[in-house]
């Protein structure tokens, strides 16, 4: 897998500002103004969502042909239900019965298929900051922008909703692989940092263990697959708009925050990102796991508050690509190593896998020097 992230941010944010949207799914009620100070259990914005209609096939469940449906019904259309209320019953007394699986409006019963249809009542949702940090700017109707002074990791893949716990290293090296009897009580409503990879019954288990977060720096396709439930390999599509997940169930939360630093595979999670998560076990921290390859591009980061601010930057550096500096190799063979640029070419050259390229000489770890497509370098420092 390679990765090229033409937006210049390193993936690695000693200290910055970082800017973190919360918004509501639908329009609601913001709760805090501008200036306002948040902790990341402060509600900043509350609206009431209405899940989508239940159908419910009475029919089947009362064991009655569909035309007797509407009979059968405790309820008229336009009648309110309470959640475990009988629903239908295909006597006054005794017989099987049908209950209503959530509270609601009913809004049709169809003759013709026996099923019955309830708007279930709104719920209210409450938007938590997951942050600390200053409300910046208040978005009406939607949700806030708040800014703290972070340390920020940004990866290659994440799946997940936004989250909030502390950072606990659960590896003593970058190359190691958490499995599942590495996960128990102790790790509830942590962020776990691990190496190189994670099964996915250790996926699992973190679930179980309600593990907030886990950051890795790869993930085998198929322990992902398995953990997520999807059966068809061949589902992945690439193409002319990116890269897309295989269902629209893919977008449902699976019940903690993975981020991928590096990319597919048993991928060793590159010293710099494991430096400095290292350096901040034990602290606060937000996952942000969605991923998004086509415009308005977005990558999965993480967002360490820092205690101090002072040297913190108001934006993240964006290091220039030049003869010394320090990257990240992206290509498949070295992806996550650390290099050393030695030249950056003015003209096209000639690369090891024999293509034209705008290409940099690096120096690699293991002391090898190779001409590399500038696409398969990110900057570091």
């Amino acid at each position: 897998m390679s990765l090229y992230i033409p937006d210049g941010t390193p993936p690695v944010v000693p200290a910055a500002l970082a800017r973190i949207e919360r918004r509501l799914p639908q329009a609601g009620d913001v709760l805090i103004r501008m200036g306002g100070r948040v902790e990341p259990e402060d509600v900043v914005a509350k609206a009431f969502v209405t899940p989508p209609p239940l159908a419910i096939n009475v029919a089947r469940a009362l064991a009655i042909p569909p035309a007797l449906v509407e009979r059968a019904m405790r309820r008229e259309v336009g009648n309110k239900v309470t959640q475990g209320e009988v629903l239908a019953r295909t006597s006054p007394i005794g017989g099987r019965t049908c209950s209503a699986p959530a509270s609601g409006l009913i809004t049709s019963v169809d003759p013709t298929s026996g099923y019955v249809t309830i708007s279930p009542d709104p719920e209210a949702l409450e938007l938590r900051a997951n942050i600390r940090g200053v409300v910046m700017e208040v978005l009406p109707g939607e949700g806030v922008v708040i800014e703290t002074p972070a340390a920020q990791v940004y990866g290659a893949f994440g799946i997940g909703n936004e989250r909030n716990g502390v950072l606990r290293l659960q590896v003593t090296d970058p190359g190691e692989i958490i499995q599942a009897k590495d996960i128990d009580s102790r790790c509830a409503y942590a962020i776990l940092i691990g190496g190189a990879g994670i099964s996915a019954a250790a996926l699992k288990q973190a679930v179980k263990e309600q593990v907030c977060g886990i950051i890795v720096g790869g993930i085998d396709e198929k322990e992902l697959r398995t953990f997520l439930g999807w059966a068809n390999q061949n589902a992945w599509k690439t193409g002319s708009n990116g890269w897309h997940l295989p269902n629209e169930s893919a977008a449902a939360d699976p019940g903690l925050t993975l981020i991928v630093t590096e990319g597919f595979g048993e991928r060793p999670m590159s010293s710099p990102i494991f430096d400095l998560l290292s350096a901040q076990d034990r602290q606060e921290a937000m996952l942000e796991g969605r991923t998004m390859l086509r415009r308005p591009m977005r990558r999965p980061r993480v967002v360490i508050p820092l205690m101090r601010s002072a040297g913190a930057q108001l934006e993240p550096s964006r290091p220039q690509l030049r003869a010394g500096a320090r990257v990240r190799l992206l290509n498949q063979a070295h992806l996550g190593q650390i290099a050393q640029v030695r030249a950056v070419a003015n003209a096209p050259r000639r690369t090891a896998s024999g293509i034209q390229a705008t290409a940099v000489e690096v120096l690699r770890e293991d002391g090898t020097i190779a001409w590399v497509p500038q696409t398969s370098v990110e900057v570091v420092s």
